[in-house]
């Protein structure tokens, strides 16, 4: 009898749960960013906001959180409660260098998230400020190598510091960086020539470029790029690939309810498939994938151990 009453009583309070869940999306749902308005992530997380609004009927707040390499975002969704409202447009630098990046990480990235779908790569271009007389990579290493002090380059993220810094050891030169919490703080600086290049998203730099303010050299990939199809590529201008890539991914919090997962999955992959949506990433210099849960999990554990080798690469220790 003891047994049916606290079965019967478990049950009861179980049922509160599994109404919200069947009821999930029922109030707005919170993307938080890793980096500040303005940033390639604000845009695309935007981008498919707008789109998940349509489809699960509730408002998707953005709420940026830049600082710490991503760090703040991740800590932020890591604690808020398992529930379906709070999830992460994150990309590579909270869930692949940070954990790298220090010696006591604030969080275990396959342990304290719940992966929901691959999102995308985005597109990068070396670019640098008008007062460098460089217009190929060739003539930046050239330049860079008869400067009597290191060129200062701007960081809004870890792909850019990470990739211009085994760029910086492929071509045995010396380049300073000058770190920021978001791309946008650090193109202020390069606009006004207080510091000399950059390695930064298309969405910072496709309006400068356009407008003659900023000379791209390459884009940061083996392939050229449609937005810039006249501009080479890493390789066509003699350059070894870079071994690291920068990606998206969509998380939750550990012990987000596997049906919230798979709606939220659902919701997300239609909307990458969407054409107008992926011409709205594109013209961000967006490459929009979407993944299951689980490829996503298999492929963030993949890029833990690429980014360690890659840090080590580029001479950064673990702080």
């Amino acid at each position: 009898m003891l047994k049916i009453i606290v079965a019967a009583l478990a049950a009861v309070l179980f049922l509160p749960q599994l109404a919200e869940a069947q009821a999930w999306p029922s109030k707005p749902i919170r993307f938080v960013i890793p980096f500040g308005a303005g940033s390639a992530t604000d845009a695309l997380s935007r981008i498919a906001g707008q789109e998940l609004e349509q489809t699960l009927g509730q408002p998707v707040i953005i709420v940026p959180k830049p600082g710490a390499d991503g760090a703040l975002a991740a800590g932020e969704v890591k604690r808020a409660a398992p529930d379906g409202y709070t999830f992460m447009f994150g990309t590579n630098s909270p869930l692949a260098v940070v954990p790298n990046a220090l010696k006591e990480p604030p969080y275990n990235v396959l342990a304290d998230f719940t992966p929901v779908t691959y999102l995308g790569d985005n597109t990068f271009f070396i670019v640098v400020h008008p007062s460098v007389p460089a217009k190929t990579v060739a003539e930046l290493v050239a330049f860079a190598r008869a400067s009597p002090t290191p060129l200062n380059y701007a960081t809004g993220n870890t792909y850019a510091l990470v990739s211009t810094s085994i760029f910086a050891a492929n071509n045995r030169i010396k380049l300073e960086a000058v770190r920021y919490k978001s791309e946008p703080d650090a193109m202020t600086d390069l606009l006004s020539g207080r510091v000399q290049l950059m390695n930064g998203t298309a969405t910072s730099t496709m309006p400068h470029i356009k407008a003659g303010k900023l000379r791209a050299l390459s884009t940061s990939f083996a392939q050229r790029s449609p937005l810039l199809p006249e501009l080479p590529s890493l390789v066509e201008a003699g350059q070894p690939p870079f071994p690291i890539g920068p990606w998206f991914g969509l998380v939750g919090p550990a012990g987000l309810p596997p049906e919230i997962v798979t709606a939220m999955n659902k919701a997300m992959v239609a909307a990458l498939a969407k054409p107008s949506v992926v011409a709205a990433m594109q013209r961000h210099g967006f490459i929009p994938q979407s993944s299951t849960p689980e490829a996503l999990a298999v492929y963030m554990k993949d890029q833990l151990a690429i980014w360690k080798t890659a840090l080590k690469a580029a001479g950064i220790e673990p702080q």
